[in-house]
């Protein structure tokens, strides 16, 4: 029977012969026929993959050399475009379209001999915090079915969860990779902005968009990084900065210093079991040698506003090119003229979520109200990225709950937006400052739910986060679960 375990094991056994990357396929797609209730893919390219499964085990050989990721199975969000297949940002404004170029991302992948087995549900336009906002229905959390997955790359986040693949990307604008991460207890890496190219994602806010990685361990996420991550001639806000060696550099035994903000632990909306896990982690990292220490925050009520003005504004913008007219859905409801055709093709196409926060970002945006929200806003960004620099000074990483809450109930908050919306409140903080973060899944809730911490370091220094992540999986003493 095929089992995995990372990367590393698994292209070791293709080496050796014990298995191939048809097994693989063949296993996944076996795994996802299984779990179709769990609604994770919209789209499966079965006979696509075992094609360039069969190709990649012709190719493989002892003298010929590989790529990277050869064989891996990987499923990508449906915001990221991948030629010749379909992209919808799991919207009926997009209905039917089929991306025409692929994301460099997606390319990068493929030129390191990956294998893309399908495209995974998500929030429309990754817009939400439960994926239960797309037009294929709601994803179901393989750990407790009638919980949600978490938002908005729920079904990139419950593929890997539930073994329907090795590893998978969603996009992360708030959170939308750490927090499904976290309910789903895996590994969620959202890079610092412009490590990996947002050319060929679609866009939501484009000053937060990230790509991200879902994985089951530490050093499948840095081997991901390495491959889709560095510079890009289609993208002029990705940098330039030289990739490192990621997976390979894992095992270095530092000690670092540790900052978390008091207030975050002192929420009235974190879970009592959350907030106690996290104080014993630290004095676990303390016993080590590690320092930890309280600092005080005194923006963390400012931060979900400013995000939701800041991104809804950037939204109202971005969406504005979905109209009907050259591509994506068209209304069958008679106009009389543009103005009409257009509403009509909207009203029907978007859904209610999108709708919302387009509407909030004209506003935001609106004469009488662009100084009183929106310049505001800009200011609270400011002074956020100056406290970020000024406690990076002092200290490597910031320590987080990734989320104030396991995994809640299928439509427990459908009905108060602005509940859901705070939900997001530790996660936005890093979008908003353009740093690195992953979510770590380290503890087990007395009601069976996973749940993680949220790690932070200075932009560009993924190679150091991801150091400290494998010492914080390896102090919980919590091994990477075996997708059979």
């Amino acid at each position: 029977m095929f089992e995995y375990t990372s990367i590393k094991q698994y292209q070791l056994d293709l080496a050796q012969g014990k298995t191939s990357c048809t097994d693989a396929v063949r296993h996944y797609l076996s795994r996802i026929d299984q779990s179709k209730h769990l609604n994770a893919f919209v789209h499966v390219f079965a006979d696509e993959a075992l094609k360039t499964a069969k190709e990649l085990d012709k190719k493989r050989g002892p003298a010929k050399a590989t790529g990277q990721l050869h064989g891996v199975v990987i499923a990508i969000k449906d915001v990221i475009c991948y030629k010749d297949h379909p992209v919808s940002a799991a919207s009926g404004i997009l209905k039917n379209f089929v991306s025409i170029f692929s994301a460099t991302a997606v390319q990068k992948l493929l030129d390191e001999e990956a294998i893309i087995i399908g495209i995974c549900n998500c929030d429309e336009f990754a817009m939400g915090s439960t994926n239960e906002n797309s037009v294929y229905g709601k994803v179901l959390n393989a750990a407790d079915e009638s919980r949600v997955p978490g938002g908005s790359s729920g079904g990139s986040a419950v593929a890997v969860q539930a073994g329907l693949c090795m590893s998978s990307l969603g996009s992360d604008t708030g959170g939308s990779v750490r927090q499904p991460a976290d309910f789903c207890g895996i590994v969620g890496l959202k890079p610092g902005y412009g490590r990996i190219s947002r050319y060929g994602l679609i866009a939501y806010a484009s000053s937060f968009d990230q790509i991200g990685i879902f994985a089951n361990n530490v050093e499948d996420a840095g081997r991901m990084l390495e491959v889709i991550a560095g510079p890009d001639e289609y993208d002029s806000t990705v940098s330039q900065r030289p990739v490192e060696r990621y997976s390979g550099s894992l095992t270095a035994n530092k000690k670092f210093r540790f900052a978390y903000f008091k207030e975050t632990l002192e929420h009235p909306s974190l879970d009592h079991e959350i907030g106690n896990e996290i104080k014993k982690i630290s004095e676990q990292l303390k016993n080590q040698g590690h320092e930890v220490s309280g600092l005080s925050f005194e923006y963390l009520d400012y931060i979900v506003p400013a995000y939701y003005i800041l991104t809804t504004a950037e939204a109202s913008s971005n969406l504005s090119r979905y109209d009907g007219v050259r591509y994506g859905y068209r209304s069958s409801t008679p106009s009389t003229d543009l103005t009409g055709f257009y509403k009509h093709n909207r009203t029907e196409g978007f859904g209610k979520e999108v709708k919302r926060r387009i509407m909030l970002g004209t506003f935001v945006l609106s004469t009488g109200y662009y100084d009183a929200y929106f310049t505001k806003a800009q200011k609270v960004r400011r002074k956020l990225v100056e406290k970020t620099d000024q406690v990076f000074k002092d200290f490597d990483f910031i320590l987080m709950p990734t989320s104030p809450s396991v995994a809640f109930k299928i439509g427990e908050k459908a009905d108060d937006p602005i509940a859901m919306y705070l939900a997001d409140i530790y996660t936005v903080f890093a979008n908003l400052t353009g740093i690195p973060g992953i979510s770590l899944p380290l503890f087990k809730h007395s009601n069976g739910m996973p749940f993680g911490l949220q790690l932070m370091a200075k932009q560009f220094n993924e190679l150091s986060l991801l150091q400290a992540s494998e010492q914080l999986m390896q102090l919980s003493e919590r091994t990477p679960l075996k997708k059979k």
